[in-house]
Formats: structure tokens, sequence, C-alpha cells
């Protein structure tokens, strides 16, 4: 594609260099920079692009795009785009669609945003539209998914390049819509600007990342992005969850807008709910008549994930007879609520919670479900991450379980020590019963081993994830299998893992 042909609509302030090229590839890493190719230099959280550009034209990008100026030690044969400052993202966003010839029009884009439950959420929706006969694409936390495969998540939502490499492929198989996680990093850093959404759905907003966006109205105001529109016009459907008291800030910015809710008056509202450990049954009365739902999912948290699912497929257009069999078909979310059972006489459940929030909502929960239950609770906070939740973390957590077994998360390049201190202070404020096992295993170990019949053990914190982020590197590390390995060690009967 020709230079020109592919930066159409970017905000440029100056062009050196050759302009009548003919780019052979895109690309934001250095390292995947080819002959032919054009780099975008970004200021990254941690990293100023510029520092690769040398290493990019050495592999043999011809154009670099960048807020910077152009550096005097640029050979003359490399085109140097100058964006306007604070424009970065956007151009990027651009070019990506530019790239790959626009995918997203060709799809409905269904955006979730919240601080829990996207990832339920969204796997609902997709069970849901793939049930009405869609090819779909998914991607959030624990993976993207596209018809010409799935690959490993390295952010929540990926950067646009990426995205519209993978709308590209749904589209180029067929596809008709794609479900995905917006989180409040991607809609700040516009990593989906000029992306026009079918559906937006939010979940609820509480206390998280605000070591990046360093208050709460400054979270939720990036969560608020998507309903207001980025840059392509705000969705055609709102579906918001009415009680949660940021809702009626979101409220009427899409065309069309879908409440639901159990405690305050709502579109959609459940009827006759039943919980048990087995899964949830009620009826969901809505605009479009009642869908009857029953599901595997456990908890009241999930029938908030799940109206808000209803919602979306309602304003997709979707069938209430479909919407209530993809929801029925959904039997399990890696790591979400996630059962361990190899014949032990205790419950062992693993789930991603990793905010105070995340872990009252699991806590209660089990608590409500085993009402007799002893609740033991393993959990850690990350490192690198807002410091100030950490004790919030450690209130909830010890005022509601029985016992705690307080460990490491992913303390990535902070002392776990100086981390399970800060949540320590929260513990002692409500006088929880706990200890402390820094080496995450020992900790897993030491909950299974205090576990007695009919006992509820929850391992919160890593869910899906698949490893642990230290110091020295990552290392592999599995709650999932963990645990099977230990309750295999104790000699429990080995039954074939869910």
């Amino acid at each position: 594609m020709k230079l020109g042909e592919l930066l159409s609509g970017l905000e440029v302030a100056r062009w050196t260099g050759p302009r009548d090229l003919e780019i052979a590839s895109v690309g934001y890493d250095s390292r995947s920079a080819g002959p032919g190719g054009l780099f975008f230099a970004l200021h990254g959280e941690k990293l100023d692009g510029t520092k690769f550009v040398d290493d990019a034209v050495g592999r043999g990008a011809i154009a670099v795009a960048s807020a910077a100026v152009r550096p005097e030690s640029l050979p003359n044969r490399v085109t140097w785009i100058e964006l306007e400052a604070g424009s970065e993202r956007r151009s990027l966003a651009r070019v990506a669609a530019n790239w790959h010839g626009h995918p997203a029009e060709a799809l409905k884009l269904v955006g979730v945003t919240g601080t829990n439950g996207k990832t339920t959420t969204t796997f609902l929706v997709d069970s849901i539209l793939r049930t009405a006969g869609h090819i779909t694409g998914l991607i959030g936390t624990t993976g993207y998914r596209t018809p010409k495969g799935s690959r490993e998540a390295r952010n929540t939502t990926p950067e646009s390049l990426d995205l519209q490499q993978m709308f590209a492929e749904v589209r180029d198989r067929g596809g008709t819509h794609v479900v995905l996680e917006a989180s409040s990093h991607a809609l700040a850093m516009e990593r989906l600007w000029g992306c026009h959404f079918a559906v937006a759905a939010f979940t609820n907003l509480t206390r998280d990342h605000l070591d990046y966006h360093k208050t709460l109205e400054d979270y939720f105001a990036a969560k608020r992005l998507l309903f207001r529109g980025t840059g392509a016009g705000a969705p055609d459907v709102g579906v918001i969850n009415a009680d949660d008291s940021h809702s009626a800030e979101l409220s009427g910015l899409a065309g069309r807008t879908l409440t639901f809710g159990l405690d305050t008056a709502a579109d959609l509202v459940p009827r006759n709910l039943q919980l048990s450990f087995e899964g949830l049954r009620f009826a969901a009365d809505t605009p479009a008549g009642t869908v009857e739902v029953r599901s595997p999912l456990v908890g009241r948290i999930n029938v908030y994930n799940i109206l808000a699912a209803i919602g979306t497929g309602i304003g997709l257009g979707v069938s209430c007879a479909n919407i209530s069999e993809g929801i029925r078909k959904l039997d399990l979310v890696p790591g979400r609520f996630q059962t361990i059972d190899e014949g032990q006489p205790f419950l062992v459940v693993v789930d991603y919670a990793h905010t105070d929030d995340a872990l009252r909502n699991l806590i209660l929960t089990a608590r409500e479900l085993g009402r007799d239950a002893r609740i033991i609770t393993v959990f850690g906070a990350g490192g690198e991450r807002d410091r100030t939740k950490r004790p919030l973390m450690g209130e909830a957590a010890g005022s509601l379980s029985d016992f705690v077994v307080l460990t490491s998360d992913n303390p990535r390049g902070e002392d776990p020590l100086r981390i399970i201190n800060d949540v320590v202070v929260g513990l002692q404020r409500v006088k929880a019963n706990y200890r402390i096992e820094p080496e995450r295993e020992q900790a897993l170990e030491a909950a299974i081993e205090e576990a007695r019949p009919g006992d509820i053990v929850l391992l919160a914190g890593k869910g899906h994830e698949t490893y642990q982020v230290l110091a020295a590197g990552t290392v592999e590390f599995d709650d999932r299998a963990r645990a099977r390995e230990i309750l295999r060690r104790k000699g429990y009967s080995k039954v074939p893992a869910r």
C-alpha cells in the first residue's frame, strides 16, 4: 500500500523525506520491523519508542511515525512523519484500519467494560451469538479467538494494530460479530479509536487500576469513553447495570439504552431466582419477552453478568430462545469460580478475584451457597500496582473468611514481603484469623491441609493464569493444576478434570 494512502486521516504536523513509498508492513515493535516497513515510535507507559528507531531502520523500516521531532542522525532515505502532539495512538488506530481495509465496518462489535464481570459477560454473549448461528471473534483477558485460531492474550484489549488484524481474520472467514473486553487502559490509550460499537455494556465500577488512572473519577471517565463513542459515533445500544451508582452518567449516551438490575427498577430484571452450587435458575423479564435462564454458572454476581448478556443479545436482535440456549450452553469460564474436584470432601474453587470488591463478591457467593461451610481464602496482591487497594483487600478477605492464607500473586519487581505487609494492615484492622505463606504453592497446600469436610477453599487472584511474574522472570504456575497435584498427593481419588 502507498504511504500516502496508508496515512489517510492522520493528524500530521510535518512530513520529511520521500512520500511516494510502497509500504510492505506496519509495526510498533522494532523487533518485528522489516524491509519496506512503517514503524510507529510510540510513547508507552514505560518505554519511549523513539529509542528504538535506529533498530527499526536497521531492520529495513523506510518510514517512521512519531510525535517527536525528526532526529538529525536519521538517514535521508527514511521518511519521518511527525504527528500532532497527542495523536500517536489515534494515528496508529487509523493506519491499522487503513492497512487491513477497515474490517470493523463489516462487523458488529460488542464492547463490555467495567471492573468485574467483563470476561464472563463476553463469554456469555459469544455463546449466545454462536448459538444463533453467527461466526464470531472473542477478545479478552483469557485469550484471543478468531475463526483462524486462538492465541494468548498479552493485554485484555490488544493494541489497535493487532485488534484490526483480528477483525480482519473474522471478516475474511465470513464472521459477523466480535465480542471484546474494553479495558480502561485500552480506552484511555485509544486502542479502540475509530471503532463503532453495535452494543456497549457496562458491568460495574469499583476501585482498581488507580496506579494508572490515579483517581476513581479518571478511571470511570475512561470507561465512559466507550459510551461516548471512540471516534466513530456513540454505540447503537448501551446495556447498563442500573444498580451501579455510575449508571445515570451512562444512560442516554448510546442510541438506545437498556438497563438491568436486581435492586433497582430496570428494563431487565430476574424473577423466581434460585441459587445453588449446581447453578442459576430464573426468568428474566425483558422488553423482548421472558428469557428462561438455566445456567451452570453460580452466584448472585453471575445473575448480573447473565442479565448484561441478555440485554446485549436483545440489542443485537437475537431471539429469546437463542439467548436462553446460548446461556445454558456455557458451562465454564476459565478461572471464574472454577471448581477443582479430585474427590475431596470439601470444595476447592479457583477464581480471578484480585480487587477488594471482587474478593468480597467471591466470598459472599461462597457464603450464600454454602451457608454452614467454613471459608478458607488464599490470596495475594499484585506488585507494581495500586498499593492503596492492598489493605482493602485484606479487610474484605479477613472480615468475610474464617481463615486466610496470605501469599504472593504476581509480585513482579516488587519485594513480595512489602506487598504482604501492605495487605496485613487490612487483615489486622478486622482482627482476621490468618497465616502468611509467601510461596504460593506452600500457601495452596496450607489451605488444603487446613480444610475439613464441608469447608470451601477459595484460591483467589490468579484464575485462568498459567504463570507467575517474579522479579527474576516469569515462571509456570497454574492454581488449577497445582491444586489438583496437591489433592492427588494427599490421596484423593482422581476424577476427569473439567
